[in-house]
């Protein structure tokens, strides 16, 4: 198999993957509005889960994982592109990448634990859990897999444009829709930031499914005229 083929394909098989992970969690574990739940709803849910709610999890941080290749193949993958960008791009896909599953990897592995001892505790040790569960959820989750995977799927969504226009094997336009739909990406990333930090900025909270919804059909568009 080509590179260009081996990029295509998994620039269709990645927005697959985790959109099919999403709605499976959304439909099980009522994810992510469960985690506006206390504390000891979200890990009894967790609990009541099993294996099966545990592995899809686990499956989800990996669709993270698999970004990092893809945005290596894609720069290979780019005929008449400049190499510092296409070079710029793949790093900030992989950082991408790597943030993203520090952000998810704390569900398969961290979470599991504190809702065994949660099943048990008493009000004193529940509250401890509370913390720890929320601190794990504000720093990995919001600051490390939104903030900076968002922030870095952005920039990498961009730069991928940028390299997109200058290739020769690929419409100027889908280079064009990356830049746009990288834009909104970073754009979200700043919900949770400055004064934001509280509550979160409403505006970005709103776009954040709109920009995945657009990033993943992007990706599928870019995947197939890689590939025919």
């Amino acid at each position: 198999m080509s590179t260009e083929r081996a990029a295509g394909a998994l620039l269709v098989v990645l927005p697959l993957a985790f959109n099919l992970c999403f709605f499976l969690l959304a439909r099980s574990f009522d994810y992510p509005d469960i985690l506006r739940r206390p504390t000891s709803e979200v890990l009894a849910r967790f609990r009541a889960g099993g294996a099966r709610l545990l592995l899809l999890w686990w499956a989800f941080a990996l669709t993270a994982v698999l970004l990092a290749p893809v945005a290596v193949l894609l720069a290979v993958a780019l005929v008449g592109a400049g190499r510092s960008v296409v070079a710029v791009a793949a790093t900030i896909g992989v950082l991408a990448g790597v943030v993203q599953f520090l952000g998810l990897v704390r569900w398969p592995f961290l979470v599991p634990y504190l809702a065994r001892v949660d099943a048990d505790a008493g009000p004193a040790r529940r509250e401890a859990i509370d913390v720890v569960f929320q601190s794990f959820n504000r720093y990995l989750g919001v600051a490390v897999g939104e903030h900076l995977g968002y922030l870095f799927t952005g920039g990498w969504s961009v730069v991928s444009g940028v390299a997109l226009i200058q290739a020769t094997n690929t419409p100027w336009w889908l280079g064009a829709a990356g830049i746009v739909v990288g834009g909104l990406l970073a754009v979200c990333s700043l919900e949770f930031v400055g004064g934001f930090e509280p509550d979160g900025w409403k505006l970005a909270a709103a776009l954040t499914p709109i920009a995945y919804v657009a990033w993943s059909v992007w990706l599928i568009a870019v995947g197939v005229a890689l590939l025919f």
